[in-house]
């Protein structure tokens, strides 16, 4: 129940937000936290994959998610969620700075979500996303889960095998 009422609140705050592919945005939310649920990850940790982008990406507060969904939650996404005051390249920066020193369940969250951007990127790339800037977004990913090796062996072999894929691009 407590998934479910994540599921919902992010679906009403990401409300008609799409993907770069033309998919509901909250098709990537979910993929992140099916990735989770197979490595049997606690509820809460379901519940901040489920919203680790609502306070990046809507007008929903930190306050908010401890209101409905308690601090631990709250914690996570918020370890998780980029400072969208920043400029683009000061935030990816930080992420990956500040992944290596995040909670073991921020670090899973941040791990599964790279793995479906990666493979989201691969299997449909974004509109004029040419291949120097997939290729980068790939490696600004593996300087992201370098930082946090040792979090997950089978999600960081899942990733390791979208990276080769995406080598073979070149």
């Amino acid at each position: 129940a407590a998934v479910r009422a994540a599921y919902f609140f992010a679906e009403r705050a990401h409300g008609s937000q799409m993907r770069r592919d033309g998919t509901p945005y909250i098709t990537h939310p979910l993929a992140v936290a099916d990735i989770l649920s197979q490595i049997h990850m606690d509820h809460q940790s379901l519940m901040a994959a489920m919203l680790h982008d609502v306070i990046e990406d809507t007008e929903t507060t930190e306050e908010e998610l401890i209101a409905h969904f308690g601090k631990k939650v709250a914690s996570i996404v918020k370890e998780v969620s980029d400072d969208k005051s920043l400029p683009k390249d000061v935030r990816k920066r930080k992420q990956v700075e500040h992944t290596p020193i995040a909670s073991h369940e921020a670090k899973l969250v941040k791990l599964a979500d790279k793995i479906c951007n990666v493979r989201d990127i691969l299997s449909s790339p974004p509109t004029g996303w040419d291949l120097k800037r997939r290729q980068e977004y790939f490696a600004w990913s593996q300087a992201v889960v370098l930082g946090i090796r040792g979090t997950n062996s089978k999600m960081e072999k899942v990733f390791d095998a979208l990276v080769e894929q995406a080598k073979a691009m070149q």
